[in-house]
């Protein structure tokens, strides 16, 4: 099937010289993560997908951000000017290489050496990224498009303004992808009972951004799924509906295959 499944946020592989360079301990640090998201996604194989998920954690090196985004103020000696993007995410703390924890606490000790960034970035974001890539030409190659779905994971409190969705589908605000992806993602989610909003908190982020691009048969969506309603946030273990949602994210990338499969027909290749 010409689809793609990524998680880049669900690693929990730590470094030990990153844990002796973190004023956090490990806990701390993995509430960071997009928990188990990974393990919710073992149903894209079975429906002909292809999976692709890092081990490294996004505190330690974050896919999700393009390599550009480094904080001047987290190093020792300052990144050089044309190859640092100084975006909203790098203001808040939350660039490529992150310097607050999801709880906006610090995480590091001292100022880091610059090439601490640059060795991580080579080491994890760039085959994270030429991985990634080279999965979505050779579905270009094979049909002559690629849909790709980008998951995570979102806190299961603290989204009131938004009515506590259960998931949020992030399609840029329709432009990363046809809108076939995006209403058969929110039909199938719907049928079983959840409450979906697109866009709104989270419209996608760099991957889903930067690979999008239906105009070339290129199409991502980002799906954002609620904790709480498959983990104890607290304790950061399953819970009871972990597999419950399990089949239901395997039921929404069957959904997602079939479409990525019309759209693959030469009568259904389009651009948004």
């Amino acid at each position: 099937m010409p689809l793609v499944v990524a998680s880049p946020h669900s690693g929990h592989e730590y470094p030990q010289e990153f844990l002796a360079l973190s004023r956090l301990d490990r806990p701390a640090l993995r509430r960071s993560e997009d928990f188990c998201v990974d393990a919710l996604l073992t149903g894209a194989p079975v429906v002909g997908a292809h999976m692709l998920h890092a081990t490294f954690p996004r505190i330690y090196c974050d896919a999700n951000r393009d390599s550009d985004e480094l904080d001047p103020t987290m190093f020792t000696e300052s990144p050089p000017a044309d190859l640092t993007s100084i975006t909203p995410r790098v203001r808040a703390g939350l660039g490529v290489i992150p310097r607050i924890s999801a709880s906006g606490t610090p995480i590091y000790r001292t100022r880091l050496p610059l090439r601490e960034a640059t060795d991580r970035i080579a080491r994890f974001w760039r085959p994270y990224h030429n991985a990634l890539s080279a999965l979505i030409e050779s579905q270009i190659a094979a049909h002559g498009v690629c849909v790709l779905i980008d998951c995570h994971s979102m806190p299961g409190a603290g989204l009131r303004a938004y009515d506590m969705p259960d998931f949020v589908l992030g399609d840029a605000w329709g432009s990363s992808c046809a809108p076939d992806i995006t209403e058969a993602a929110e039909a199938c989610l719907r049928s079983y009972g959840f409450r979906t909003n697109r866009n709104a908190p989270y419209a996608g982020g760099y991957v889903t951004r930067h690979y999008g691009r239906p105009a070339t048969g290129r199409h991502a969506l980002q799906i954002e799924i609620s904790r709480a309603l498959y983990m104890d946030e607290n304790k950061l273990t399953p819970n009871a509906g972990f597999g419950d949602i399990r089949t239901v994210m395997t039921a929404l990338l069957r959904a997602l295959a079939d479409i990525a499969t019309n759209l693959a027909r030469p009568s259904g290749i389009r651009a948004c």
